[in-house]
C-alpha cells in the first residue's frame, strides 16, 4: 500500500513537471511567432498568437489546481515542496511571457501593415533572439536542475537590458529626424520593452532554479542596466 501511495505521488509531481515543460514550449513558440509576424508584418500570425494565449492561461490554472492538491493531500517537505513551489512560481512567470508576446501581436495589428524601414525592425529582432535564447537555456536549467546554467542565465541579463537601452536611443533619434517614423517606432519601442520584460521573466525562473536546487534565495538584488527610463519611460499596455 505504502509503495502505491508513493509511485502515485511520483506521478503526481511528474505530471506536474510535463505541464510546466508544455507551457514552456507554448511560451517560447508564441514569442518566436510574435516576432515573426512583426518583421513580416504578418497579421494573419498575430492574431494566431492572441489567440493561442489563451492556451497558456488555461495551462497556468492546471498548475495551479494540480500544485495546491498536492500541497493539500500529500503535505510535501523539503525539496518535493521546493519543487512544487517552484512549479507555481514558473507558471505564473510563463503566462506573463505569453501576455508580452500577445502585447506585441496585437502591436503588429494596429500597424496594419504600416511597415517603415526594414532597419528599424533589425534591433527588435536581435533582442528578441537573445530574450528566446535566455528563455530556452533556463527551462532548459530548470528540467535539468542546473543551477550554474540558470546562474548564467541571471548574469546575461545585463546584455538584454543594455541592448534595450541602445535600441530605445536609436529609435526615438530616427523620431527627431523623421516625423513620419513617430507612429511606427514607438509601436516599435512598446515591443522592444515587452520583449526586454521577457528577459527579466527568463531572470525570475533563473532565481527559481537556484532556489530549487540549493534551498536558498539569491541574497543579492538584481541590478537593472536599463537607462531607458532616465530619457522617458515606455508604459505597459
Amino acid at each position: 500500500m505504502a509503495d502505491h501511495i508513493v509511485t502515485s505521488y511520483d506521478q503526481e509531481l511528474k505530471s506536474l513537471m510535463t505541464k510546466i515543460a508544455e507551457m514552456g514550449g507554448l511560451a517560447e513558440g508564441l514569442v518566436a511567432d510574435s516576432v515573426t509576424a512583426l518583421t513580416r508584418m504578418d497579421v494573419t500570425l498575430a492574431q494566431k498568437v492572441v489567440l493561442t494565449d489563451a492556451r497558456l492561461d488555461r495551462l497556468q490554472h492546471e498548475v495551479e489546481e494540480k500544485a495546491i492538491l498536492l500541497i493539500a493531500r500529500r503535505q510535501p517537505m523539503a525539496l518535493d515542496l521546493r519543487e512544487i513551489m517552484a512549479a507555481l512560481r514558473i507558471s505564473n512567470d510563463l503566462e506573463r511571457v505569453g501576455d508580452l508576446a500577445k502585447n506585441i501581436s496585437k502591436r503588429v495589428t494596429a500597424m496594419n501593415g504600416n511597415f517603415a524601414a526594414k532597419q528599424l525592425v533589425i534591433g527588435v529582432e536581435h533582442l528578441s533572439e537573445i530574450a528566446l535564447e535566455q528563455l530556452k537555456n533556463v527551462l532548459d536549467a530548470f528540467t535539468l536542475r542546473d543551477d550554474a546554467a540558470a546562474l548564467a542565465v541571471r548574469k546575461r541579463d545585463d546584455e538584454i537590458d543594455a541592448l534595450y537601452t541602445s535600441l530605445f536611443r536609436e529609435l526615438l533619434t530616427y523620431m527627431m529626424e523623421d516625423p513620419r517614423n513617430i507612429t511606427f517606432c514607438t509601436h516599435l519601442l512598446f515591443c522592444a520593452k515587452n520583449i526586454e520584460r521577457i528577459g527579466d521573466h527568463a531572470t525570475n525562473i533563473a532565481e527559481t532554479v537556484h532556489f530549487v536546487v540549493t534551498g536558498e534565495q539569491l541574497a543579492e538584488e538584481r541590478q537593472k542596466s536599463d537607462t531607458s527610463s532616465t530619457m522617458g519611460s515606455v508604459t505597459q499596455d
